[in-house]
């Protein structure tokens, strides 16, 4: 007779591991890569390869002096650095892209325990910090032509057009104005990236084809992205002003780019079905308030930030009851 092994739940196992599902998600992010390289130059290549060559650098250093277990086989670290540098603009200094990598892996990721152990996504608060030190750095986006052309000038992303006045502040005539200039903007030229902004945002259909294959290969569930994005067109086709604005919006700055690799990372997202559909709700009203009543355009790297910090207590309030699980007080009714 085989001996018995008695363990814990859950028994069903999977040969699934960390380096294959990130291996899945730089598959995912070629695309998103190519898409920047083509029209930004190679100076988006160029950047994309020493930020990720950073976060592993950093990341092996940081272990070896810590004489930790290193983890750079797992492709974490690769993976954060072709996101850090898909939410910068191609004009970016590349030493400021370093900087950004030292932030990610090292402060943010290492210093809490390494993978696993990270409040937020890595990438994602890298390049907050970079915002927020470097601001004219990173808002000096290449200016693209319809032609596809790239322009040395610095251009306003689609966000940007209608001004830095918040639409929701705006009287109904400037309102009607600045929802005018937002609504006209090409919708082909959004979904093919021929527009302003950092290199991962800009390209809807790049972007696309990687959430197909994070699908397909079940690396992610759609839940998070589609509940994100679904309430922001939802919340802008609320405000009455046409279904061409809350698509632009919805075409617009890294919102698809963010709810696709970002706002889905295992390590700072929740567990639970319902629990990825109050996460992808908060954030998309979260987003919709910053971009419509506050003074900045984008409001995607605040809202996923913010969904990160209170996923621990979205796991609490939609953890799965077990299958025959009783509370207490019932059991204690049941006894008198």
């Amino acid at each position: 007779m085989d001996n018995l092994i008695v363990t814990a739940s859950p028994h069903i196992t999977d040969n699934v591991s960390t380096r294959k599902l990130m291996g899945n998600v730089v598959i995912s992010l070629i695309p998103c890569v190519i898409a920047s390289t083509l029209i930004f130059g190679v100076k988006a290549l160029l950047l994309t390869v020493v930020t990720t060559a950073a976060c592993v650098a950093f990341e092996y250093i940081w272990c070896a002096l810590a004489k930790k277990k290193n983890p750079v086989g797992d492709l974490s670290a690769v993976v954060t650095g072709i996101i850090l540098a898909m939410n910068l603009p191609a004009s970016l200094p590349i030493w400021m892209g370093i900087v950004g990598a030292f932030i990610a892996i090292v402060l943010v990721k290492q210093l809490f325990g390494g993978l696993g152990y990270n409040f937020a996504n890595p990438a994602l608060v890298g390049r907050i910090v970079l915002f927020s030190g470097f601001a004219t750095r990173m808002t000096n986006y290449l200016g693209i032509t319809p032609r596809g052309v790239q322009d040395a000038l610095s251009t306003a992303t689609p966000l940007q057009v209608a001004g830095s006045t918040p639409l929701g502040s705006l009287d109904s005539e400037a309102l009607t104005e600045a929802v005018d200039k937002i609504s006209g903007l090409p919708l082909m030229d959004l979904f093919l990236g021929i527009h302003g902004g950092v290199m991962g945002e800009t390209c809807a259909l790049a972007i696309l084809i990687g959430l197909v294959f994070l699908v397909a290969t079940r690396t992610i569930s759609p839940a998070i992205p589609v509940t994100y994005v679904a309430t922001v067109f939802v919340c802008f086709l609320l405000t009455g002003n046409g279904f061409q604005f809350a698509l632009v919006e919805i075409l617009s700055g890294g919102l698809l780019f963010g709810a696709v690799f970002m706002a889905t990372d295992y390590v700072t997202s929740p567990f639970t079905l319902k629990g990825k559909l109050v996460y992808g709700i908060f954030m998309g009203i979260v987003t919709f308030a910053i971009r419509y009543f506050g003074s900045l355009a984008e409001g995607v790297s605040y809202s996923i930030l913010l969904g990160n910090l209170i996923t621990p207590y979205i796991n609490d309030l939609t953890e799965q009851v077990p299958l025959g699980y009783v509370k207490p007080k019932k059991k204690e009714a049941e006894k008198k």
